[in-house]
This record gives structure tokens, C-alpha cells and sequence, in this order.
């Protein structure tokens, strides 16, 4: 039989509370150290020993901010000794938790530790010591850092996010998200990413990108979205799986920038690329070969495309038309309406040789496709080529010129009606027949010559141009033109053509 339960008792060996105590204290796995009255470390287990690369030592607790390297949470600032969780405790009061920032020779890459002490008192409340209770919190900081700059670089970031769940549930959104959207968190949060759903793409297009996410795979491509309010937006968008520990998708993160305005201004790039091919295209044509004349144009834009034209045209009969013309603004809008208006032109110059009858047949033309504001100035010369003589109308262009053979200005063509485009079923008129002699030059120019400034905004101006002409007479008619362009760009003395330039030039022989 066993012993009664009072023999077993009195059989035990009684142990040390004091050394249980200490054992246990030692093996904790947060840092404990406890001190007498005058701060001189009595215990430092094991923990703290290995966090602070330190042991028990004598040193009073003036000295311990500078001896064990104890910084503010700033990582830079000294400890005030009597700030001390340690210190205070000594003083009677109870610390709560604390962050310090520790660096030493033992530990120079720092730690940041969380600690809270307390004060150990006797039966009669007289403070005897104090214990310090701490732990290693600096992986955890580490992983807190890492966490808002994360955190932070969402919020900020100027791509939209949004997370879903794995059956596409929405978590969250950032304001990127929220201010291209129209959409808050609040308003999304629990919807699916189908209140953004354009109605443009089909439904085997969300077939395969759902395919393609829920087999683990990211997504990529341009999406058709709407906001809020209706209006429809492009997205370059990447859908990304998340995968949890077991291999198994958690959550999907959406990253999306509007490229709408990108998309815009390529589309507007391509066409502008269009109209200069057709425009430089024409720009391209050889002048006419034709005996006891010389002639040569040519078309400087100011953008891309421009809102300049000159042609030669062939005519009923022995006759030549030679035509100037300035759309109203520049930039593809111009341009297209200029490669309308030299199709509408060359199409009723085959109906005669009247130029005011083709100038009203044109005008009517082109008022029904004008917006508001758009108008077009135009000089068309019918040039018979046997006589040596020409008619000519001008709606609202910049005068032309004849210059004799010694340069002198013998006849200015000037305007002879409105522009068009004004106004529907107008009856354009034209010039009396005007002789062209040996040695004469017929000037067709457009305002970009005459009215180009330089920084003090004079303009290059009509007796400038004259006298550039003159001056080159007996060059060829292309070299002038060429020499006039750069002659007014050097004038300009690096202010931006503003307006384009174009000549057209005429030289009997």
C-alpha cells in the first residue's frame, strides 16, 4: 500500500523558492532584469542578456542610457537617464510599455525593444529595487515599416487599385481608383468589378480574362470602363492572382491607368501622320514643263499638316490655272478641309474657264461642311499659255504680285470678293484680262510670309518680300522661294513659325 497522503508530504525535499524563482525568471523568453535600490543589476536572464548583449553589471543608472546605448524612438536622440523606465521605476512609479531604440558594441546595427518596469516593494510599501520587463520588438517594426511604406505607395500612387476577394468581391480601392472612377470605397465595397462594365467588349473577352486569372495567371490588356457618371474610359490593366500558403488564389489585385488621352493623341498622331503623307503628296507634284515658262511652289507648315495649298491646275483649252489658297487655322482640322477644298477645285476647273463661276460652284461646295468660324481664302490665275495672258479671282487671299523685268512692281492682284465659305449661293466675280510680258514674275504668296514676327513683333511685311524677289530675279523660281522661307525664318530670329508658309511663282521667258 502507499504511504498515507501527510507521510508523502513530509517526504518531499523542500526546494529553494528564492532558486525557482531565479531559474524561472532566467529562462523567460522576454528579458527581465531586476536591480536593488541603487540600480546594480541583482538579475538579467538569459533574454535579456542575448537582446542587449549585455550581463549583470555594477554600473549605477545614471549611466545606463550612455553605457547600454538607449536612444529615443527617433533612433537618434539620447536617453535622458531619468526617463528610464528602470529610473522612473526606482522613483515609485509604474511604466507602462515603452519603445526604446537600443545600439551598442554589442549590437551596432540597433534593436528596438518594448519594455515596462515596475517597482519592487517591501510589506511597509519602502521601494526596494525594481524589475524591467522587455521584449524584442524590432522584426516586427521592421515588418510595421515595411507594411505603411506599402501602405503609403497605394495610397499615393497615381495607377488605380483595386482588391478583390476570390470570388471578385471588392476589398478595396485607392484614391487613384476613387478619383478616376467617381466611385468611393464605400460605394464599391462588397460590388463586383462589373459596375465598371462598358458594354463594349463581348462576353468571350470576360470569359478568357477570368480564364486566365483563375488558372494563376496575370492579365494584361486594354480595357473599355465607364465611371460613375457614364462616361466611358481606357484602362491599361493587370489583373494579378494572389496566391495564399496553400497554393490557392486569396485575392485578385487590379492595377489600371487611364490611358484615354494617350489613346487620343496616338489616334490624333496617326491621322496627322496621314494627312502630311497625302498633303506632302501633293506638295511632291512636279511643276508643269512648258515652254517660255518657268514655274515652282512650295508649302512650309507650321504644325505637322497645314492649312496652306497651291496647285497647278490643268484646264479646257491652251490653259493653265495656278492656284494659292489658306485654310483658316492649321493642324490636321485645316489640313483635311484643304485636301477637300483642291478636290472640290480641281473637279469644277474641268468645267470651264471661268474662274468665278468655278470659285461660286466650289464656294457652295464647301459652306455645308464648314464648321462655324472656317472659311477659306483662295487666288485661282487662269493662265492662257498662248496669249501670254491670265484672268484671275481672288476670295479675300493676300494680294499677288506682278514684278517686271527689272523688279518693279507692274500690277498687285488684289482681292476681288469675300473668302469662302461665308456664304451659300454667292456670285463670285473675277478680274479683267491682264498681259504678261518677257522677263515678268507672278508672285502668289500666303499671310505666313508677310505677317511673320520677330521678338520685337515687327512683321516681315510686303516690301520685304518684294524686295527679297527682286533682288533674286534671275534665279531660278525655285531657289527664290527656298531663299525667301529661310530668309523670313532667319528674320523671325527664333520665334516659332506660328503660320505657314507657301509661294507660288510664275516666270516668263
Amino acid at each position: 500500500m502507499g504511504l498515507p497522503l501527510d507521510n508523502r508530504r513530509k517526504s518531499i525535499i523542500p526546494l529553494n523558492e528564492t532558486e525557482i524563482l531565479r531559474s524561472t525568471i532566467y529562462h523567460l523568453n522576454e528579458g527581465v532584469i531586476v536591480a536593488d535600490r541603487d540600480g546594480i543589476f541583482l538579475i538579467c536572464n538569459e533574454a535579456a542578456q542575448t537582446v542587449l548583449g549585455i550581463g549583470v553589471d555594477e554600473n549605477s543608472p545614471i549611466s545606463w542610457a550612455e553605457i547600454y546605448g538607449c536612444y529615443m524612438p527617433d533612433g537618434i536622440t539620447p536617453y535622458d537617464p531619468d526617463a528610464l523606465p528602470a529610473t522612473r521605476a526606482l522613483g515609485g512609479e509604474t511604466v507602462p510599455e515603452t519603445e526604446i531604440y537600443i545600439r551598442n558594441a554589442q549590437c551596432p546595427a540597433g534593436i528596438w525593444i518594448h519594455a515596462k518596469a515596475s517597482p519592487l516593494r517591501d510589506k511597509n510599501e519602502n521601494i526596494y529595487g525594481s524589475v524591467v520587463v522587455f521584449h524584442d520588438v524590432t522584426k516586427k517594426k521592421q515588418t510595421d515599416t515595411r507594411i505603411q511604406t506599402l501602405t503609403n505607395a497605394v495610397e499615393q500612387t497615381a495607377d488605380g487599385i483595386m482588391i478583390c476577394d476570390r470570388s471578385g468581391l471588392i476589398e478595396y480601392v485607392n484614391p487613384a481608383f476613387e478619383k478616376t472612377t467617381g466611385y468611393s470605397l464605400e460605394e464599391v465595397k462588397g460590388l463586383t468589378p462589373r459596375i465598371l462594365k462598358s458594354g463594349v467588349h463581348d462576353d468571350a473577352f470576360y470569359e478568357k480574362l477570368w480564364a486566365t486569372i483563375l488558372a494563376g495567371n496575370v492579365f494584361r490588356g486594354t480595357i473599355s470602363n465607364k465611371k460613375e457618371d457614364g462616361e466611358i474610359f481606357l484602362a491599361e490593366q493587370t489583373i494579378t492572382p494572389m496566391l495564399g500558403s496553400t497554393g490557392a488564389i486569396t485575392h485578385l489585385v487590379t492595377v489600371f491607368k487611364d490611358v484615354t488621352e494617350q489613346k487620343k493623341l496616338q489616334e490624333q498622331k496617326f491621322q496627322m501622320s496621314l494627312a502630311r503623307a497625302v498633303q506632302q503628296q501633293f506638295y511632291r507634284m512636279p511643276p508643269p514643263k512648258i515652254e517660255g515658262y518657268k514655274f515652282a511652289g512650295s508649302s512650309f507648315p507650321a504644325d505637322e499638316t497645314g492649312g496652306d495649298y497651291f496647285d497647278f491646275l490643268p484646264l479646257l483649252g491652251d490653259a493653265l490655272g495656278i492656284a494659292i489658297g489658306d485654310v483658316s487655322g492649321h493642324g490636321i482640322g485645316s489640313a483635311l478641309l484643304m485636301v477637300e477644298l483642291r478636290a472640290f477645285l480641281r473637279a469644277f476647273a474641268q468645267q470651264g474657264t471661268n474662274v468665278g463661276d468655278i470659285f461660286s460652284l466650289t464656294n457652295n461646295a464647301l459652306v455645308s461642311d464648314l464648321e462655324q468660324g472656317r472659311f477659306a481664302t483662295l487666288i485661282l490665275c487662269c493662265l492662257d499659255l498662248s496669249t501670254r495672258s491670265f484672268i484671275y479671282a481672288s476670295a479675300g487671299h493676300t494680294p499677288g504680285f506682278i514684278l517686271d523685268n527689272e523688279g518693279n512692281v507692274r500690277q498687285t492682284l488684289k482681292s476681288t470678293d469675300i473668302p469662302l465659305g461665308f456664304m451659300p449661293d454667292h456670285k463670285f466675280t473675277c478680274s479683267d484680262r491682264i498681259e504678261l510680258k518677257s522677263g515678268d514674275i507672278l508672285a502668289l504668296l500666303t499671310d505666313g510670309i508677310t505677317e511673320a514676327e520677330r521678338p520685337d513683333q515687327e512683321a516681315f511685311g510686303v516690301e520685304r518680300t518684294l524686295d527679297y524677289i527682286r533682288a533674286h530675279r534671275h534665279e531660278h523660281v525655285q531657289l527664290i522661294i527656298n531663299g525667301l522661307y529661310k530668309t523670313v525664318r532667319d528674320f523671325s530670329d527664333g520665334m516659332p513659325q506660328v503660320d505657314d508658309i507657301t509661294a507660288v511663282l510664275c516666270k516668263v521667258q
